[in-house]
């Protein structure tokens, strides 16, 4: 019967640490809650420190393009001011200034050497334009276009051709530069102005305002004026046909030939036909009729033109 009781008792007895074993349970289970709690809480922590950073990522971007956008506009700046001020590129579309300069030649024009002469002149150079010199200017009868042409009389010569041979003062140039490709008779081109009084190509205005430039059979170039021939005589639109050019059309000097190319159409050949002779080389290109590929590359490479290698990055004349 005791054991009865002890084990009763004991029975009894372990009831309660059986609660407190499960107390102790209940513990352990809110300890390790607590620290589930605090794992739970780490990564929205993280998520903070990251909500944080993502303003400052967002001003660093836009500062980025900032810098960006204020660099980009800085070069156009730079190359704005370039392009006005001192030099600008230009591309010889006609034969008109043959052999000097041929069709396809890329310049490089100096627009400060000869820029109107200001408080800054003590800076640059600045010169006046001589006879001689090959110069870029707005066309007078359309200033929206650029011509390139020398300068054969300065204010105050007095010019006359005979037989395409150029006299000034008195005086016959000598043009090494000069070509003649087109020996048929004009005499209104030959003689100017002596010759003939009309040309078709003649600028309207132009005949009356020649006659009051003459003096005994020349012409007296007026002040602040230039008169401008292009080198391929014979085959040149220029002063004689439209007159003077005013000093504040003149845009600079060609400095530097910087790259050249020979476009065969430009020179009268047939980019669609199969055979053509090449007018620089004299060599004679033949492509097969049904060889399309090769049909469609003469067609592209006459299209683009040819580098003229040895006119590249050269001074221009």
């Amino acid at each position: 019967m005791s054991e009865a009781r002890d084990e009763a008792q004991g029975e009894s007895q372990g009831e309660p640490q059986g609660e407190g074993a499960s107390h102790g349970a209940d513990g352990v289970a809110e300890e390790n809650q607590n620290p589930g709690t605090i794992e739970d809480a780490a990564p929205g922590a993280e998520l903070s420190v990251e909500a944080n950073a993502a303003p400052i990522a967002a001003e660093h971007s836009a500062q980025g393009w900032a810098a960006l956008v204020q660099f980009v506009f800085l070069v156009l700046t730079i190359a704005l001011f370039i392009n006005t001020f001192l030099v600008q590129a230009f591309r010889i579309p006609s034969g008109s200034m043959e052999n000097t300069l041929l069709v396809g030649d890329y310049l490089m024009v100096d627009k400060a050497r000869w820029a109107p002469a200001g408080w800054w002149s003590w800076l640059l150079p600045y010169q006046p334009v001589r006879r001689g010199e090959i110069v870029v200017f707005r066309y007078p009868v359309d200033p929206s276009e650029f011509f390139v042409k020398r300068v054969i009389g300065v204010p105050g010569d007095r010019i006359h051709l005979q037989m395409g041979r150029v006299w000034c003062n008195g005086r016959a140039l000598e043009e090494p530069y000069a070509v003649f490709k087109d020996r048929t008779p004009d005499e209104y081109r030959d003689d100017f102005p002596r010759g003939a009084r009309y040309n078709e190509n003649l600028r309207p205005g132009w005949a009356g305002e020649l006659r009051k430039q003459l003096d005994h059979g020349e012409l007296v170039v007026p002040e602040g004026k230039y008169f401008v021939l292009g080198d391929n005589r014979d085959r040149s639109l220029d002063g004689r046909y439209w007159g003077f050019v005013p000093r504040e059309a003149i845009v600079g000097r060609p400095v530097l030939l910087y790259f050249s190319l020979a476009q065969h159409s430009d020179q009268g050949a047939d980019p669609a036909a199969d055979e053509g002779e090449d007018e620089d080389t004299g060599a004679v290109a033949t492509t097969a009729a049904d060889d399309k590929l090769g049909l469609l590359r003469a067609r592209f490479s006459r299209l683009l033109g040819e580098p003229r290698w040895r006119r590249i990055l050269r001074v221009a004349p």
